[in-house]
This record gives C-alpha cells, structure tokens and sequence, in this order.
C-alpha cells in the first residue's frame, strides 16, 4: 500500500506504520570467491567478479575492508566558486559529463535536455524525452552517458511516466538542428515503482562499465525490504538493461536493498561505491555500498540502537540531522566525498582515508545558493554544483536555478 504520511524528500513527517518484513530470497549466489574470477574484476564496492571484457578488469579490485588509501586528505578543507556557468535553469535534475567537458543537463519538469558548452556557457536544446510525465518529485530525473559514448553517443535518462520510472537510451546527434538532436528512446529497464514521493533517479556508469541506479520506495516503506521490488534499491544493470554478471542474484539487476529514498552515486579512487539517502526524522545517510547488504530501511534509520539492530543491517558511515542535510547529489574529487543538500543548503564535504572518514564533515556555502541538487566532478579537482530553487520547494532568486564551478581541496 502506498503511506500517505511518508514525507517529501526534504520535510518530515509522521512516524509510519512499520510492515512485516517479506521473505527474502536465498543469497547462495551473493559473492564469488575472487580465486574463480577466470581473471575478472570484481563490481566497484567488492562482490563478485565481473566479466573478463569489463574495463574493471586491468583496474584494482577492492573490498570496503581494504586498506587506507597512501595519502589521506586534510581534516579541513575549501571551497571557492570561481564561475557561474549558466542561470536561468528550470527544474534541473539530472547532469551528465560529455567528452570534452560539456554539460548535459535535464529539467524535470518539462522533460528537456540541454547541452551547456562549459567555455562560454552557451546552452543548446537538444530536446525532450518522449512520455516523462512530472509530478510530485517524478519527472526527467537522472541523466547519464554512454561509457562508450564516443562509438554508441548514446544518452541514458531515468524518469517517470504515467505508470512508473522506467530507463531509456537515446542516440544523440549533434549534427541535427537543435530540439532535433533526440533519437526514439530505446526503454531497457521499466516497472520502477514511482509516486508522488521517493523516486530515486540518480544513474552512473561505474568503473566497471556497468550502469547503476538509485530508487526509491514511494512511500511504500515495505517495498524496500522486498527483493522483488525494484523500489527502495541501488541497481547494477548491462548498458541493455540486463542483470549484470557478479549480481548478488544472476537474474536479478537488484544489487542491494534496503533504502528509503537513493539520490546520489558516487566511487572513490579505489572504486567504491558511495551513495547518499534521505532518513525521514532523525538521520540522513551516507552509506558505503556492498553487494547484496541490507541497509535497513524501514527497521532502521540510521545507526543501529542497542537492541534495534543486528548483523543483518549495514550501519552508515555519515549521518546528519534531517534539517542540515536531506542530501541529493553525490561526488567525489581530492579524496572526499562531496554532498549537494536541499532542506540543508549548503555542500558537504567527507575527507576519506580509505572507507574511513578523517574528520567530522565539514559544511560549505550554507544558505549561500539556496537548496543544492546535483554535484559532478570535472576531471581536473574541480566541481560542478546545480542548485534547485525552481522545483516548487525553494524560494528562488534572481538568475535561478544556475550552475557554479567549484575549486575545492
């Protein structure tokens, strides 16, 4: 049943009837020892191998218990914004990196992509995304691009239609005229649950060139726990779609469970997998991501309590209350993580010394732009921040929604 008291993704709300947690199914295939990888990489964040054509596999594979990384950030860090790329943006959501440093950004509410050409910030339409159908938090959300973008120049988007969020590719060609420059969406993965609330949406290919993605429940807190479900997740998926090999479930593009609401992606330089999420009173989560873990939602909210939890739930790394965070996009550049908040409005940074923090996380630009949406790294030490002041919960300001560029350390 669909919890009509579930909050927003940034405002509380009542406590919610707590639902009997399904049967979950048998995990005899979670991790493959890595001695029988026939020379395969493992999936970012440990489990099992992937196949010997991944690109993972000249990279080092590594565990969540592996060791620190040689040179640990300082406890403290900075943050200078030295350009406003572009304003007057309606509802961004999803960012997506195009060779060469070009921005693809999707509004939500209007279904459009954009191209911003990050030397002068000229912005070019290349159009909308048949059958996204806003409302509530649901519309154009994610965006991602091709690993092999420069063969396929294929575009990824994850979004909401009048049945559910689903994930569709489309060629994209420059060559046309601009509104123009959208193949026919080519669906490869449907039936996520949607709602007026937690729909998730955030893609990224991983350095295995598997494309994951973050859902939500709906509100539906039950859904979380059911490994049947698509809602409440992180996916791990083929570039078509399909379960990819190394799943804690071969015929299942499930790659954990547990979440209330999943907004943000991100690896480290050892190829973890990080994720930011939504708590609902109490506890927002940064969490390090394991193959076929549990992470608690709905029995836990944050850090397990003497009695309240058990082996069977993954604790967060990071937690903050609800009002200084509610975090949306995820980052990671100068060896920390970096989180966009939108209740919070301001930027977090988590300076990491392998799956350790080094320090307390450290707040940035606190009220300075309003509410914090998407953050991407640039490739050079540098960062992209979207704000969201246009989505119907912020007060906008003259020249919003804009993207900035951040120099940080």
């Amino acid at each position: 049943m669909w919890c009509s008291c579930a909050r927003p993704d940034d405002e509380r709300t009542p406590a919610v009837q707590r639902r009997s947690q399904t049967a979950v199914l048998a995990a005899a295939s979670l991790l493959l020892a890595a001695g029988c990888s026939n020379g395969g990489a493992q999936p970012p964040g440990g489990g099992a191998p992937a196949t010997a054509k991944s690109p993972g596999a000249s990279a080092r594979a590594t565990s969540p218990g592996a060791a620190p990384s040689p040179a640990a950030p300082p406890a403290k860090g900075s943050v200078k914004v030295t350009k406003t790329l572009t304003t007057g943006l309606k509802s961004p959501w999803g960012v997506a990196v195009l060779p060469g440093g070009d921005l693809l950004v999707g509004s939500r509410d209007t279904g459009k992509i954009v191209r911003i050409a990050v030397d002068s910030g000229k912005t070019t339409e290349l159009g909308s995304v048949p059958g996204v159908a806003p409302g509530g938090e649901g519309g154009l959300l994610g965006l991602a691009v091709s690993s092999d973008f420069g063969t396929d120049h294929q575009v990824y988007a994850y979004f909401t239609t009048a049945s559910d969020n689903r994930i569709a590719r489309m060629i994209y060609d420059d060559k046309r005229p601009p509104g123009d420059q959208l193949g026919a969406p080519d669906t490869i993965l449907r039936g996520i649950p949607k709602g007026e609330i937690h729909n998730g949406g955030r893609i990224a290919f991983g350095p295995d060139k598997m494309l994951y993605a973050g859902t939500g429940e709906t509100g539906d807190t039950g859904l979380a726990q059911d490994k049947s479900s698509l809602g409440g997740k992180i996916l791990r998926m083929t570039p078509d779609g399909e379960p990819a090999h190394g799943n804690p479930s071969a015929d299942s593009v499930v790659y954990d469970y547990g979440h209330r609401n999943v907004q943000g992606l991100a690896w480290d330089s050892d190829h973890r997998l990080w994720a930011s999420e939504f708590g609902q009173h109490t506890w927002d989560e940064l969490n390090l991501i394991e193959p076929g873990k549990n992470y608690g939602w709905p029995e836990i909210e944050g850090k397990a309590k003497s009695g309240q939890g058990g082996p069977d739930y993954v604790d967060p790394v990071e937690v903050w209350k609800t009002d200084d965070a509610s975090p949306s996009g995820l980052a990671y550049a100068k060896g920390s993580l970096w989180m966009a908040s939108l209740r919070g409005e301001r930027l977090w940074r988590i300076p990491l010394n392998g799956t350790k923090p080094v320090a307390a996380p450290q707040a940035f630009l606190k009220g300075t732009y309003g509410r914090l949406r998407t953050v991407v790294a640039a490739g050079d030490g540098t960062l992209w921040l979207v704000t969201s002041n246009t989505d119907g919960r912020g007060t906008p300001r003259k020249g919003d929604d804009r993207i900035l560029r951040l120099k940080v350390s």
